[in-house]
């Protein structure tokens, strides 16, 4: 979520520089970037919805500053709002409010918070209620849509369906729903919104609407999570939706929708209709300022715990803390302690060493990690992939209560997730892939788990001479894994490339093997040193590769080690991989070739041309520089 600095900035009562606000956002969890045009770039973790807005990180804020966080909103009364509204998922959806706007005019130009939003963040303008609707949930966190009307039955339902349906959404692309999902239907039950995700093209906002009804509701997470990426849908509501919003704000964010409106052109009318089940709810927590202190290692005093506290938003009753409506993911002192780590800050909290014994002499976990170096050590790489499905094959395991609604079937095998890894590292233009998975897998015919091991591989064998040119087959695979489990054991499964999203030819070999199968085998003598390697995680480019090929003539041959290690240890920003792929020693003509490839690729966009040859020119002339070596075409 982008948020510039000077909507923080401005509702704080005294001067603050970027780099300040910066570190103290980072002290209260909130990693971030600083980008062009002193724009903060967060990336909220799953729990923390209550500050994908201004109005969250303010909160938060008032830790450090005096905060102005009143903004001003409607304060006069609203007629009751007549509407035949039906709901049937009152479980996940208690609160709910419609507000019926009806203006003069539509202004020609924006003001205030609401131009400023446009302009600092280059958001692109789609109509006026809409509009007011975006600025509404980027500054309160609370999502709203916006009805025209004229186009609005006489009878609105919230329910779920269960068959399939095609629903043209809001934004032009019609979508079918598929399984139970959680709609707005008509009086003759058809879709006229797919709740906290996107609204229906039949009932949307354009620049002549002059009456809107605007949509105020909490739903549950559970029924929005993983609906905006099935579809594919790019949905900020839903992003909201599935971290949870406040459920008792909607009376503060319709008033301030209403006065975004009021300050832009006269309103005609309001009306407004509630219904509200677990309003005022309060989740309470028996404050104890010893597990506190026990839990953080800290002497801190029960005024100074309860004065932070009070900052963000938590009273005291009795011997209560009140959770506030907007903090979810506050349920046990646990929580509380984490609140009072982040006001004091981590790096204040002494550090004490403490001791743990750890005596494993587990057989299977020795024997597991056996497998894994051995395979890392014939360059496979172990992936570690979500057990839950959102597929169901026979005998999967269904959960009762998943995580995700859109994932709720344990796997039986590990096939579909490594197929998937193959995949997406082939389209990041990796010619060799081989990758393997240790996990239990379930099946409701026995009704029990089994450990396996998953070993999928295609492409080239490796990128060196020897082995560039040759591609793996199961022959490959079956020489590897003979080493350490018996032939029999090892029996490969079909996979066609004809039914995925690929245009790669190559053969992919796979094979899933119990792990207690290996337990005669003499690992011991099997398993190599583990190599002494130092790693660092770099983030995956999305931006397509540059490959360079230059091959070189060498008649002194005690140049060709001085030429390897200039060229296999040379630096660059955007250069990603090196390696000889072609190596030919001409006795008879006194003379090496040698093949060296280059790899350019940037995390930051698609490189180019210029970019890449002028890499390759230093990199050549820096060859050339060596006697007896040459370039064969280049003079």
């Amino acid at each position: 979520m982008k948020i510039p600095f000077k909507h923080l900035s401005d509702k704080i009562d005294s001067k603050v520089s970027i780099k300040e606000l910066s570190e103290n956002l980072f002290q209260l969890g909130h990693e971030h970037e600083i980008i062009e045009n002193n724009i903060f770039d967060f990336e909220f973790t799953p729990n923390r919805g209550d500050c994908l807005s201004t109005r969250g990180l303010l909160r938060d804020l008032s830790l450090f500053y005096e905060i102005s966080l009143d903004q001003e909103i409607y304060k006069e009364e609203i007629a009751d709002m007549s509407i035949s509204f039906i709901n049937n998922a009152r479980e996940y959806c208690k609160n709910i409010s419609f507000l019926k706007i009806e203006i003069d005019d539509v202004p020609d130009k924006y003001n205030g918070a609401l131009e400023n939003y446009f302009v600092d963040l280059n958001n692109k303008k789609i109509n006026f209620f809409t509009d007011v609707s975006n600025f509404i949930s980027y500054e309160t966190g609370q999502p709203t849509h916006c009805y025209d009307s004229s186009k609005v039955p006489n009878q609105i339902k919230l329910d779920f369906i269960k068959h399939d349906y095609k629903f043209e959404t809001l934004l032009e692309k019609t979508i079918e729903l598929k399984g139970e999902n959680l709609v707005f239907l008509d009086e003759d039950d058809n879709v006229i919104n797919f709740a906290g995700i996107v609204g229906g093209s039949n009932t949307s906002c354009n620049n002549e609407t002059r009456t809107v009804i605007v949509e105020c509701a909490h739903f549950d997470s559970e029924v929005i999570s993983g609906k905006s990426i099935k579809y594919g849908i790019n949905s900020e509501a839903a992003h909201k939706f599935e971290r949870n919003c406040d459920p008792d704000c909607h009376e503060y964010v319709l008033r301030r929708f209403i006065k975004i409106i009021d300050e832009h052109t006269k309103i005609k009318n309001l009306e407004i209709f509630s219904e509200n089940i677990n309003l005022n709810d309060q989740s309470k927590i028996l404050f104890d300022i010893d597990k506190i202190n026990n839990i953080l290692g800290t002497n801190i005093d029960a005024k100074s715990c309860l004065n932070y506290l009070k900052k963000l938003g938590f009273d005291l009753d009795n011997d209560a803390l009140i959770v506030p409506s907007f903090r979810n993911d506050v349920k046990t002192i646990n929580d509380i302690s984490e609140e009072i780590a982040r006001s004091i800050g981590y790096d204040v909290i002494e550090n004490k060493s403490f001791d743990i014994s750890f005596n494993n002499k587990s057989k299977n976990v020795s024997k597991e990690t056996n497998i894994k170096n051995f395979l890392t050590n014939n360059g496979f790489h172990e992936v570690i992939n979500d057990p839950f499905v959102s597929t169901e094959k026979i005998n999967s395991v269904k959960v009762d209560n998943p995580l995700d609604s859109n994932r709720n079937f344990l796997r039986i095998d590990l096939k579909d997730s490594l197929v998937k890894n193959l995949l997406y590292n082939e389209r990041r233009q990796q010619d060799s892939v081989k990758l393997f998975e240790i996990s239990n897998i379930y099946s409701s015919e026995l009704d029990l788990s089994r450990r396996v091991i998953g070993i999928i591989a295609s492409g080239r064998i490796d990128k060196n001479y020897n082995d560039f040119s040759k591609f793996i087959n199961n022959v490959f695979l079956k020489s590897i894994l003979s080493e350490i489990i018996e032939e029999k054991h090892i029996e490969f499964i079909e996979i066609s490339r004809d039914k995925l999203d690929t245009k790669l030819k190559n053969h992919i070999c796979y094979v899933e093997i119990e792990t207690n199968k290996f337990s005669d085998i003499n690992f011991s003598a099997k398993q190599s040193k583990k190599p002494n390697i130092s790693y660092k995680y770099e983030p995956i480019s999305d931006y397509p590769s540059s490959t360079r090929d230059l091959s070189f003539s060498i008649k002194d041959f005690s140049k060709f080690p001085v030429l390897e290690n200039d060229m296999l240890n040379f630096k660059h920003k955007l250069l990603k991989s090196i390696f000889i792929f072609d190596y030919y020693n001409n006795q008879k003509m006194h003379e090496i070739k040698v093949g060296f490839r280059f790899i350019f690729q940037s995390n930051t966009g698609t490189i180019t041309d210029k970019e890449v040859n002028n890499v390759m020119t230093v990199i050549m002339n820096k060859a050339l520089e060596l006697e007896g070596v040459t370039i064969p075409g280049i003079n």
